[in-house]
Parts: C-alpha cells; structure tokens; sequence
C-alpha cells in the first residue's frame, strides 16, 4: 500500500469516525432513564375474546384479548362488562402483554375509587409483525382493528351505559394504525373518543422500505386533513418520547397540523408535567410517572351522567392540556370557581417588595397580603413559589378589602404551574388591574417544613439576551452572561437558535453568599413554537451542563425566541455559558438524516462502478474497487446537479415540463417542506457515504479473501472453475427455480438466495486466482533455477501431484480473472444492500409462515425475477465477453446517472435503491451476450 492510498485511507477513516461519533450521540449522549417501572399487584391474566368465524378465517395470525387481574378478571371471565373500553395497539414487533402496566394502573386507579367508574382495556395481537419495515400488512391490521371495535362495543349491548365509541391507546406503528381507521370507506369516526400514540412516526416511515409503507402514510395523511371537519369530534393526543428515543425521532411524531388545530395536541414526555423525563421507545409504554398522568387524564374525562369518555371536545382538550402541558397543582375542575370567599383567618400586610416565609409547623392558617397599588408604579410583574406541593389554592387577587382584610378574591392558583420542586406563578400587573392586594394563604399544617417566596420585579430586568455561537465555531469559542440579580426567577433568551442542526452545551453555575441549605435551582428549556421543554434539577451552589437542542426548527413566519428559564435561589448569582457541540451537531445529523445513508453509500459505489467499466476501455484493465473510488467519488459531480434541478423546478415551465413526464418529486424538495433539511446535509452525507463505501468495500473484500482460505482448508478445491460457458442446463434449472421460487413464495428470498450463490461463486474465483499466481511464481522460479522442488498451492492442490507438472496459465489469463473478481466485488457492494433491504419482508414471511406460504403483497416480487436474471448472468459471464461488447461504451455511462438519481428520488423512498442498482447492472448482463 502506497503513501496515497494510505492519505485515502486516513481521510476515510476520519470519515467514518464521524459517522460513528454522531451515532454515538444519538445511541449513548442522553439523560439517564427517569422512569420508575410500573408492576402489577395480582398475576396478569389475558382473557382471549372469541371472534366471529367470518374474522378468523380473514384474519387468522390476529387475535383480541381483555386484561384482568385477581377479582376483576375472575368477575368478567363472561364477559358481561360494564366499564368504559379502552383498545391498546402495540406497534412494530410489539406484544398485546404491553397493554398490562396501562391496564393495570387504570384497575387500581378503579379500586381506589371503590370502582364507581372503570375501564375495561382490551388488548389486539399482531403476531409481533414488522410493520415498520414491511408496510404490506398495514392495511389488514387496520381491517381487523376496525372489527375489533365493532366486537368490542357489541359485547355491551343490553348494559346500563352502554358506550357508544372506544379510546385507543397507539404505541409506535399501532398509534398509525389507529389513525389509518379514517381511510376505511365504512368506518365512522364517531366511534372513536380519544386516540392516545405514543412514539408513533405520524408524519413518515422512519425507514420507507417498501411502496406499500409509504403509500399507507400517503394515505392516512391525505384522509387526515381531508376529514379534519369531520373527525372533529375526535381528540387526539401524542407523546413523543424525546432525545431517548432513537427508533422514532421526535419530530416525526408530532401530528400533521396539532399546532393549527384545537383537537390534537403533540408533546414530547420531558415536558409532561410530573414525569418531565425523556422516555425510549420501549418505557414509554410502561413508564410509571407517564401511565399515571394518562390514566388520570383518562379518569377526569368520564362524563358523571353517561358514564362514559365525555363526548365534548372542548373539555377533552381542557384535561389533555391540564394533564400534559400546565398542571397547576389542583384537581381537574371543568369550570373551576373563579372568586372565593376568603376567611378571617389571621391576616398579615406585607409591604416589602422581596418576602420569604418558612415554617415547620402552623397550627392555624394565616393570610399575607401585598398591596398592589405602590408596586404597579415601579414593577411590571409579580412571582411566587410555594414548596407546599398539595392541591389547596394558595394565591388570590383581592377585589373587595377593608382596612384590615380582604372579604372576596380571584382565585389565581389556576395560574400557577407545576414544578418539580414548587409550584410557581407568575403575573403580569398589568393583565389585572381591579386587583387591589395580592393574597398568599398558608393553610394549617403540622410537622411540614415549607417555604413561601415573592418578589416584584421588571421583566426587562430579568430578561437578557444571550447570542448563542457559530456552527463553524467546534466548541473552541462560548458566549457567556453573569445575572447580576438574585432574584427567583430569570429569563435568558438564546438568540439566533431555531434550527435542527444546531446544538449547543449550556453551562449553569450558581455561587452563594452564605452556606446554608437551599431547595434546589429548576433550568427549564422552554421551545415556544413546540411543546418539547426539558426541566433540569440542580443543587446549589454548582455548575450544571445542559444539552440544546431542537425536535421541531422554527417555523418560517415565527419570531419566538428560545428561552432558558432559571428558577434560583433567592441569595445565589448564576453565570450561564453557552459552546457548540460538535458531536451533537454530528448527532443531529444522524438523527435526522441517518437513514439515508444507504443512499450516499450506493451513489459512490454506482460512481466507482462506473469508473471500473470506464478502465476497462481505456487501459484493457478493471481497476480495483478502491482505486475507482477514489477518483470517481467526487461530490461536484452528484450535488450542483440536484441544485440546479431544485432551481429550475422553482420555475412554472419546468415545473410542468416535469409534471408532463410523471417524474416523482424530488425528495430533497419534500425534506425541505418539512423544515428538516438544512445547508450542506447532502454534502455532508455524500462525504460520509465515501467514507463508508470505501470501509465497505474493504471489508467485503477481505470477508472474500478470509472465505477462501477457510474454503481452502475446509474443501481443499483443485484447479480453476472448470465451466466456462454462459449458459448452460443446470443454470437455466436454477435459475428458473429461484424465479418460481420468488413468484411462489418471497421475492426476497430469491434474492438472498441468488446472493449467496453468487458470494460462493466469488469465493472460488478468488480461490481460483489464488492459485494460478501460486502456479505461476512457481513456474516462473524453476524456470529460472531450474528447479523441480514439490509444494503445496495456496488453494488446497493435492500433496502428491507436482505444480510443475501443471502447465501454468499466462500472465494475460491471471489479469483476466484478477479482473473478473475486481468487478464482481463491486457488483456483490451492490447487492449487499439490495439484500440488507430487502430482508424486512423475508423475516415478516417467515414469521407469517404457517398461515401464509405465498407473502401477499410482495414489494421484492418483481424486483427479484429481474435480479435472478441479470445476477445469473453476470456471475457466469466471461470479462473478455465484456471488454468486446459494443454496449459497453454505453454502459460505462449509466452508473453515473443512476447514482444522480439514487440522491435525487430514493432518500425518503429507500425501495427505489434496488431499481436504480438493477437499471446499470441489465446493462451490464446485456454486454455479457452482446
């Protein structure tokens, strides 16, 4: 190995770091699982419901279950119900056992209330299919859901409250599922009162294999907006697990349009008030501080007089958003009392502009009051916090006061806001000006320790602005800020932040005056354009890193700004630092954009591919894989032309031209659309895609060379491939086997098949290779010391026949089937990731085998008769056959525009990948025969 393909293999290798420390970010660089895990207090028992001989023989591979434990399951083995239905739908790979830390959670939620209302949860089996990567069964799952709530609702007939609809629970692919019920032509959304998802892709397939996975996605969001009048009725609610999620990536789970619309709401969990944790695809199912906050939303959504979910939807939304987004420390009241009359009790006037108060045990309770009047001269706003985390109001304004006591006040608790360590509200004086005193009531507590604080500050005095640092800038610089004041509460805003590939460490260090025990500090993150907030817990004095970084970019017309809302200590100063994180931007990168990798690595191997057809002309040689990708990689040549076609599509009369030959839109342009792509991303991605073609192709090229010296020593193989036609008997029977085979069956595996045949194939090649230079170094030294010593070849010759006794092949044959495996490794690059995407939908045949020989729909059907074709061919052809093709002058062209194309239509459609590598490999079949 030279100097330069050392340099080309340190450049690759950085590369490839890269790509592995981005991964590594997304995989590993995140907060510690927050959850507590939720157990069951009596043996889960699942209780099989029978369904009609019509929906078994339709659908045989599903199944629909009830939950019980103990009594409950026991009392209901008849199933004469009388609760509220609840369907769970477990996603990709999921168990209907999922359903049991939601179900069980909801029972003894019913027990503590001596089960005056409760909820029956029902579970659907989906085999455990992959529904993620195999869209095929999307359909038949969301028929089957369909009739499922049909069966569900029957088995109430004749009850007291009989319901008239269900609430769906959605995990993953199941959430998808559910909201695919909408494109059935027969299907009433009526039926349907509240749709929970959790970590559900809405918006894309987190990886589009198949056309059927996206056209189910197509599907579902054209009906979703098109039905938006008449599924209002219908409220729907999405949790989003956060950065702990790396199957499902955040941004891909908020739903279509829950910003413009009043009956669907997407929330990420770390901003869910009382578990503000981020959550992995897998806890979010079972995480015990999320199972609560839904189980009392779905509690405080039951309607006293039906009995049943309310069918209003206003006041489903008011408890979603109680539950999920700003919990002020109080029970759900659907109308909650404004003004109360306030007793008198002790009452105390304070005057001062800063208080705290701290007890240990009252006996009775006591009123402080602050006068308003001097305080709107010289203060825009008013804060206060409160330790005491129970569900009494504690705030008023007062509207009615005497000399000494205030007779009627607003209650202003319904202000406040849930914290992790109090609950705080803050006022602007300005949005009540008939409020003449501001009232805090401490109730009568006894061997409570609690501490109440106020303040009247100037927002622009706790408001600073903090510019965040440059992309380019690798963490080497940081923009610092010391708040001078010690007040309770301050707001940093981060300017110039609001875009995806943007990520930033955040350091918070607090210093303190005096030594002392102090409630911790609170750091919220607050994203105003989504609902994807982080709440960090910190003691003081100390210094606290936090991670910054977007789910959801800002929104072209918004102007919000982030903010870092910092709720101190009152006698602490806080100095907050802002430093770009390179390894999170690299992060961003993968979490975003990681799928489509496959696609950058295909277009420079099509690249080297062609440069490897192109030596074959020019110098009678095929160059080797890495020397082709080296000079052919090169991103001038795949990006200034998807540039200059995004430009031109921006014009009416190439936008129609386009429209008039059915070209698909460009999928850069639809990322675009969805506010994901950014500056430079495909660059970057290409330059990542050459790293990671080059360590490919290095590594199947050594797995050849190990497979052969096993092969060598397992199966001591004589000679070269003896057959040297193209087409012979016994290949048309296979190859016509592995067809009907593809036909009958799975296309897919056909492939595999043919690709393991083809491997083999290689293997003895290079076997073959192996030994004729042996031969021929051998020949070439007893010719010149005319020598006849014995030895064994490489390849596993018998020990007892002399290689100077086999007549050794000429330097141009060696060269010809050096040149022949060159190019057969490239082409194996190739169909490596044909396979590597296409084996989704063998594992769903094999799991669905005992119920379907024949995989219906098949996404690799056709796809598989084309490629047994043109592999066979090519695995049998003869590399001086193609040097004399007239065809190939033209096949040397055709990699380049197929990896052009690959970048351009196959990012969000990675099945296309296989028609795109197919196109110059017939090509290439052809100059096997022509």
């Amino acid at each position: 190995m030279g100097p330069a393909r050392w340099g080309w293999a340190a450049l690759y290798g950085a590369l490839s770091a890269l790509v592995w420390l981005g991964a590594r970010d997304v995989l590993l660089r995140h907060e510690e699982d927050r959850c507590s895990m939720t157990y069951m207090f009596e043996h889960p028992q699942y209780l099989k419901i029978k369904l009609p001989k019509k929906i078994l023989r339709r659908y045989p591979a599903y199944e629909l279950y009830l939950y019980g434990e103990g009594t409950y399951a026991e009392e209901n083995r008849n199933l004469a119900l009388t609760g509220i239905p609840v369907l769970f739908l477990p996603g990709n790979a999921g168990s209907y056992k999922q359903v049991r830390s939601l179900a069980s959670v909801a029972l003894r939620k019913a027990e503590d209330l001596d089960f005056k209302h409760h909820f029956d949860v029902f579970s659907v089996n989906f085999n455990e299919e992959l529904v993620a990567l195999y869209g095929g069964s999307l359909q038949r799952q969301t028929r089957f859901v369909h009739e499922c709530i049909k069966v569900i609702l029957k088995l109430y007939k004749g009850q007291g409250s009989m319901p008239s609809s269900v609430a769906i629970v959605g995990h993953s692919m199941g959430g998808l599922v559910a909201r695919g019920l909408l494109t059935l032509k027969n299907f009433k959304t009526k039926l349907i009162s509240i749709l929970v998802t959790q970590a559900t892709p809405h918006i894309a397939p987190v990886m589009p294999l198949d056309p059927y996975l996206t056209e189910f996605y197509t599907a579902v969001n054209h009906h979703w907006n098109l039905k938006a009048p008449d599924r209002a009725n219908l409220t729907t609610l999405s949790v989003v697990g956060g950065f702990r999620d790396y199957q499902v990536r955040s941004g891909l789970a908020f739903l279509p349009g829950s910003s413009q619309t009043n009956n669907a709401l997407s929330v990420v969990s770390s901003e869910v008030p009382r578990v503000w944790a981020s959550t992995d695809h897998l806890s979010i199912v079972w995480c015990k501080e999320l199972i609560l906050a839904t189980v009392r939303a779905f509690f405080d959504l039951i309607d006293e007089n039906t009995k049943q979910i309310t069918e209003d939807p206003q006041k489903r939304m008011l408890v979603l958003q109680h539950h999920f987004l700003k919990h002020p420390a109080k029970f759900f009241e659907e109308k909650p009392k404004t003004f109360a009359e306030l007793s008198a009790l002790q009452w105390i006037l304070i005057k001062t502009s800063k208080w705290s108060y701290t007890t240990h045990n009252e006996s009775d309770g006591k009123y402080f009051t602050f006068p308003l009047l001097n305080h709107r001269k010289s203060y825009s706003h008013v804060h206060c916090q409160n330790n005491l985390l129970d569900t009494n109001s504690w705030v008023y304004g007062c509207i009615n006061s005497s000399s000494s006591l205030c007779l009627q006040g607003v209650d202003l608790s319904w202000k406040a806001e849930l914290l992790p360590t109090v609950k705080a509200v803050t006022l602007k004086l300005q949005d009540y000006p008939s409020l003449t005193h501001l009232v805090l009531h401490v109730p009568a507590v006894n061997s409570n320790k609690f501490t109440l604080d106020c303040e009247f500050f100037n927002e622009i005095s706790r408001t600073v602005e903090l510019p965040v640092t440059h992309l380019f800038s690798f963490g080497l610089s940081s923009s610092k800020i010391v708040l001078n004041s010690t007040g309770l509460i301050h707001n940093v805003q981060l300017q110039h932040f609001g875009q995806i590939y943007q990520a930033f460490n955040l350091y918070v260090e607090s210093h303190c005056q005096l030594l002392k025990e102090r409630k911790p500090s609170v750091y919220r993150l607050h994203i105003p354009w989504s609902h994807e907030d982080t709440l960090t817990l910190s003691q003081v004095p100390s210094t606290t890193e936090i991670s910054a970084k977007l789910h959801i970019a800002q929104p072209e017309n918004d102007t919000s700004v982030p903010v870092l809302n910092i709720y101190s200590s009152p006698d602490c100063q806080y100095e907050v630092a802002i430093q770009t994180s390179f390894q999170q931007i690299l992060g961003q990168v993968i979490r975003f954009h990681g799928g489509t990798l496959p696609v950058y690595i295909l277009s420079n191997i099509l690249l080297a591919y062609g440069r490897q057809l192109k030596s074959l002309i020019s110098t009678g040689h095929c160059s080797d894989f890495v020397h082709a990708l080296t000079k052919a990689s090169q991103p001038y040549k795949v990006e200034p032309l998807l540039n200059i076609v995004k430009f031109l599509l921006g014009l009416n009369w190439f936008k129609g031209l386009w429209d008039a030959l059915f070209l698909p839109e460009l999928d850069i342009v639809t990322l675009n659309k969805q506010n994901t792509w950014f500056p430079f991303v495909s660059l970057t991605l290409f330059v990542f895609g050459t790293g990671l073609a080059y360590w490919g192709g290095v590594l199947s090229d050594s797995s050849i060379k190990l497979s052969s010296s096993l092969w060598v020593a397992l199966a001591r193989p004589s000679g070269s491939p003896a057959d040297n036609k193209l087409i012979t008997r016994r290949r048309l029977y296979v190859g016509a086997l592995l067809i009907f085979l593809g036909w009958t069956t799975c296309g897919a595996l056909a492939i595999v098949i043919t690709y393991f045949h083809y491997i083999s194939k290689v293997i003895k090649l290079h076997c073959s290779v192996r030994t004729e230079l042996s031969v021929l170094n051998m020949h070439s030294e007893q010719t010149s010391d005319n020598s006849h010593k014995e030895t064994g070849n490489s390849c596993g010759l018998t020990d007892g026949v002399s290689e100077a006794a086999k007549p050794p092949l000429s330097n141009a044959d060696v060269d010809r089937i050096a040149d022949s495996l060159r190019l057969h490794l490239t082409v194996l690059n190739m169909l490596t990731w044909i396979v590597l995407l296409s084996c989704p939908s063998l594992i769903y045949w094999l799991k669905n085998l005992r119920y379907h020989i024949k995989l219906d729909p098949d996404p690799c059907r056709a796809v598989s008769i084309i490629l047994v074709t043109v592999v066979g061919i090519i695995m049998n052809a003869n590399i001086t056959k193609i040097k004399s093709s007239k065809l190939l002058k033209i096949a040397m062209y055709l990699p380049y525009p197929a990896s052009v194309a690959v970048v351009a239509f196959a990012p969000m459609h990675l099945y296309r990948i296989s028609y795109f590598v197919i196109i110059p490999l017939s090509l290439h079949a052809l100059c096997c025969i022509v």
